[in-house]
């Protein structure tokens, strides 16, 4: 009812426009007037600075097409109405133009929720509608099949905006959009986008056309209160003016803020006036890029005489994108008609047949290429500008294949989101840098700090209160490191610790507890003793380390009691060293008889063979020795195979780690402190400690226990400890910068020589398998027996050589020196008695090296021997080349080798011959 009386009240206007449109196309007398009236409905917001500018747009459209195609057997009859910016309004004009005008397509309307009735209702009369400037993306040619969009939809605008983002590396975003859901229809799709480039949107703040501007100053400062400073605004010119003048006046476009528009409120920053345009300086905007031509210039200039003509008295309007979007529609429209009227159809059958050949139009306009797909406008490039001085700006583009440029047509083949791209950007504040999108909140709110209560360990973390106060008071490793990162922020950031414990003072069962008040944003960030987890990182972020990293085993030093010279004899039992010497003798003594015959080696001095069994003894002793100092547990396999208890730190991740690890839980024994850790190693309570190395290291360091307990085992690695934040907080990759030029710079030995005082003490301690290298100091007494058994040795042969040549010694004649020298002189010559003579078969091989002599001239020098007692018959031996002429004179020793020589021959003559070499015939009286 409502809308039939609504069309009624209209009905004379609707009327008196139709009798001028028809009339001025049958005034046309030219060979146009056969032409074939096509009627088209338009509803516009004709009051409005848009509304007045497509109105224009379309009309020229409409004379420049038809003076262009002259042939054209159709022509468009256009219905103007103006639904005066009310979607009720232009509900009714559209039923109107259906049924009583029997428009056969509608162009408009203006708005997206204009759109939403208008669209509905041309799906049930058939009658496409389209619209130029209605971008939600709430409107869908799939909800709506006979809905075309001949303009970009929102959404296609996100994607720029979010490499934008990226290319600056903000991490947080606002977004500032209308209540109404067609003004923040594109939120999801931007959110989204947002997500992509590692960047949230934590804040959404909705301006309302009903807000007054104290109201929304009242918004501006609680986005104040944050500390996210990009914010991206998506609402309607009027709205967008207002909340730009409120930011001005209360300080949020100075330095540090960014400002991003969609591109409904870029595309109209040309007709803004001075004072609208002063307040947005800095801002940033997207908007449709359309290509420079001459066409277009010539258009606008024509645009501009009839604007003013048919508005003398508007304000300052410029031809946007809209109004170009609006020229081509037209067009488009116009060629369709023209295809569809060439077919002769029924009345049913022209909107499906108009519809499609809508879609199908594909022409160079005045905005670029004119090609509809999936029921809108293509999307091809994104035009980036800055608000500076009395303009915008173009700093780049953006497009879908390249990303980011600071010119199209590049010839790049990647897709790029560096901002290098881009021109220079003169930001909020008039300034040059870059601003890194967050700030400490100006309300005045502190940092509340997370720090866990300890019981153990307080070198790290020690919460202690205050006796007048009752205010607790943190200090310790870790707190001290944070306060150092804190300071090399660029920034001052405000902060408290506040301790974590239990209403009865107790200490949290693990850190998870104390990190999940991080996620359940109960604390902003947690300072301490925190180990980097991979499963925790799920849930908040971490600063890079700021300590060593690993987990391994503690376990009892084990130091002999007895004295070290003596540490060779540990490893057997006294049993087991008689039999193993007296295996050796025996051994040694077969051996003997079976190789001393042949063997020359068996048949040296004593002192060598004695020399050779005690260095197979020291060697022997030496590798038991070093199998006895390796310890009895090397990793956590030993631990579980020998079903051993071990201990941990029980506020730490290192309890699940050995239940991953599949260590029994009746095996797991938690402590909290140093103290816990000695008297469970000491009483047996367990084999080893499993704990993090910077515990161990001061467990062992700062209580004196390097002596008593030692490091084994592999390193199970691990981040180290970090400090614990929100997921994506700003505040993580300054701090971890800042925590790299604190951990590499002298603060830190600073820091550890005050926390860690006698760590040096235990440098020398590996945290590796331990050595099996053996000092001098452990095996002295070894080298004792070997070198007092080869002294005794010496003793013995030097006693017996010198006995044996005794008669030197008594020679009178000489002098001492002399004697000494006749002495040393045999000791360096063959011992005879230690050497094998030839076999007679072989020929007689006689002498000490030095002689060569025959058998037969021995007994003329020789009384003893009987002449004609014996014959020798001798070869000449092969070997003479090796003995020379000894000079014998009347030397009483030479004499005596001569008789040596003789009772050797004589021996080997009573042994017959084998072999031809040697034939030895003696006769015996």
């Amino acid at each position: 009812m409502f809308l039939s009386s609504f069309a009624g009240r209209h009905f004379i206007c609707v009327g008196f426009l139709l009798c001028c449109q028809c009339c001025a196309a049958t005034q046309n007398n030219s060979p146009n007037a056969s032409r074939a009236v096509f009627d088209v409905g338009v509803i516009l917001d004709l009051g409005t600075p848009l509304g007045k500018m497509t109105k224009v747009c379309i009309s020229k459209a409409l004379n420049d097409f038809y003076t262009t195609h002259y042939n054209y057997t159709t022509k468009l009859c256009l219905h103007w109405r103006d639904a005066n910016q009310d979607s009720v309004d232009a509900a009714s004009i559209a039923i109107n133009l259906s049924k009583d005008v029997q428009v056969k397509a509608i162009i408009g309307p203006q708005t997206s929720p204009q759109a939403q009735f208008v669209a509905e209702l041309g799906g049930k009369y058939h009658v496409p509608i389209l619209s130029f400037s209605a971008t939600s993306p709430l409107l869908s040619a799939i909800q709506t099949p006979y809905f075309i969009r001949t303009a970009l939809s929102d959404s296609s605008q996100v994607k720029a905006i979010a490499a934008m983002v990226k290319a600056f590396g903000w991490r947080e975003v606002v977004q500032i959009c209308g209540e109404t859901p067609y003004k923040n229809g594109v939120i999801p799709d931007l959110t989204d986008a947002l997500q992509e480039v590692d960047a949230i949107v934590p804040y959404r703040s909705v301006i309302s056309h009903m807000m007054t501007d104290h109201q929304i100053g009242q918004e501006l400062h609680k986005l104040e209160t944050m500390q996210t400073r990009v914010f991206v605004v998506h609402l309607s010119p009027s709205l967008s003016t207002r909340l730009f003048f409120k930011a001005d006046e209360i300080g949020m476009m100075s330095e540090g803020y960014v400002w991003i528009i969609t591109y409904g409120l870029a595309n109209l920053l040309d007709s803004m006036n001075s004072s609208v345009i002063q307040s947005m300086q800095g801002v940033l905007g997207v908007k449709p890029y359309y290509p420079i031509s001459k066409e277009l210039d010539i258009f606008t200039e024509r645009w501009k005489t009839n604007f003013l003509n048919e508005n003398p008295n508007s304000d300052r309007v410029e031809l946007n994108i809209f109004g170009l979007w609006a020229y081509d529609t037209t067009w488009a429209l116009a060629k369709a008609v023209e295809k569809v009227q060439q077919i002769r159809l029924g009345v049913s059958e022209m909107g499906p047949r108009l519809r499609d050949a809508i879609l199908k139009t594909n022409f160079r306009g005045l905005s670029g290429q004119f090609n509809l797909t999936n029921g809108q406008l293509e999307m091809s490039a994104f035009q980036i500008v800055n608000v500076v001085g009395k303009a915008e700006r173009e700093i780049g583009f953006w497009t879908p294949t390249h990303g980011l440029e600071r010119r199209l047509n590049t010839k790049k083949n990647d897709y790029s989101t560096s901002k290098d791209n881009l021109k220079p950007i003169i930001w909020p504040g008039e300034s040059l840098s870059v601003p890194k999108g967050w700030a400490m909140p100006t309300s005045g709110k502190k940092l509340k700090i997370g720090v866990p209560k300890k019981y153990g360990f307080t070198e790290f973390v020690n919460v202690r209160h205050d006796p007048q106060t009752k205010k607790p008071i943190v200090t310790g490793y870790s707190i001290d490191v944070f306060k150092a990162t804190i300071k090399q922020l660029p920034y001052a950031v405000d902060y408290e610790f506040v301790p974590f414990e239990y209403g009865d003072g107790k200490q949290p069962r693990d850190y998870n507890e104390l990190i999940d008040q991080v996620y359940l944003e109960s604390f902003d960030a947690v300072v301490g003793d925190v180990t980097i987890v991979a499963n925790r990182s799920r849930y908040v972020d971490f600063t890079l380390p700021y300590t060593e990293s690993g987990v391994t085993l503690l376990v009892l030093a084990n130091e002999n009691k007895i004295n070290k010279a003596w540490i060779f004899l540990k490893p057997l039992l006294w049993d087991a060293w008689l039999a193993i010497v007296a295996a050796f003798f025996f051994i040694g003594f077969v051996v003997w008889v079976f190789e001393h015959r042949v063997n020359d080696e068996f048949k040296g001095p004593l002192f060598h063979q004695v020399c050779v069994a005690l260095c197979y003894s020291a060697f022997f002793t030496a590798q038991l020795t070093v199998q006895q100092l390796q310890p009895s547990v090397n990793d956590i396999n030993d631990l579980i195979q020998n079903r051993e208890n071990v201990g941990y730190q029980g506020a730490a991740f290192v309890g699940d780690l050995l239940r991953t690890l599949n260590v029994n839980e009746s095996h797991l024994k938690a402590y909290a402190s140093a103290k816990d850790f000695a008297e469970a190693l000491s009483n047996g309570s367990v084999s080893a400690i499993f704990d993090e190395i910077p515990y161990l290291r001061l467990f062992l360091a700062k209580y004196g226990n390097c002596g008593k307990y030692k490091t084994v085992g592999p390193i199970y690695k691990t981040d180290g400890f970090g400090f614990v934040f929100p997921i994506q907080s700003p505040l993580v990759p300054d701090m971890s910068r800042a925590i790299l030029n604190v951990t590499q710079g002298p603060t830190m030995k600073l820091i550890e020589k005050k926390w860690m005082v006698a760590e040096s003490i235990c440098s020398n301690q590996s945290t590796t398998d331990p050595s099996n290298s053996l000092t001098l100091d452990s095996l002295k007494g070894l080298f004792f027996i070997t070198g007092a058994a080869s002294s005794l040795a010496f003793v013995f042969f030097l006693s017996i050589f010198l006995y044996k040549n005794r008669h030197l010694l008594r020679d009178s004649c000489l002098s001492f020196l002399l004697r000494l020298k006749r002495i040393i002189r045999p000791s360096n010559e063959r011992d005879l008695s230690h050497h094998h003579t030839a076999r007679p078969s072989e020929g007689v091989e006689l002498g000490i090296g030095h002689a060569e002599i025959s058998l037969p001239n021995m007994e003329a020098s020789n009384p003893n021997i009987k002449g004609g007692t014996t014959v020798v018959k001798t070869e000449v031996d092969t070997h003479a080349l090796h003995f020379q002429p000894l000079p014998l004179g009347q030397d009483p020793i030479a004499r005596r080798r001569w008789h040596v020589l003789y009772i050797a021959w004589q021996f080997t003559s009573r042994f017959p011959a084998y072999k031809n070499t040697t034939e030895v015939k003696a006769e015996m009286n």
